[in-house]
């Protein structure tokens, strides 16, 4: 399964976000959010989004680190 992860410089929660998904099997996709118009059109999107990393499995968003946790814990069947 594939999660991409959109991250930004000296984000210590980008960092552990893409250390959990490697340790979790994940292939992972990270995109930095800082290059480009890449902030502006993820905003335009997704307004509601106030930190990163931003972390979707598949489609699916789940938020940011914490969100990815509790994703995970129900993929694992431990919610």
């Amino acid at each position: 399964m594939r999660v991409t992860i959109y991250t930004k410089a000296n984000c210590p929660n980008c960092v552990a976000a893409k250390k959990l998904a490697h340790v979790k099997g994940f292939e992972v996709q990270e995109v930095d959010i800082e290059v480009g118009e890449r902030r502006a059109n993820f905003m335009a999107e997704y307004p509601e989004a106030r930190q990163m990393p931003q972390i979707f499995i598949g489609d699916q968003r789940v938020g940011g680190l914490a969100g990815f946790q509790a994703a995970l814990q129900i993929l694992e069947g431990k919610a």
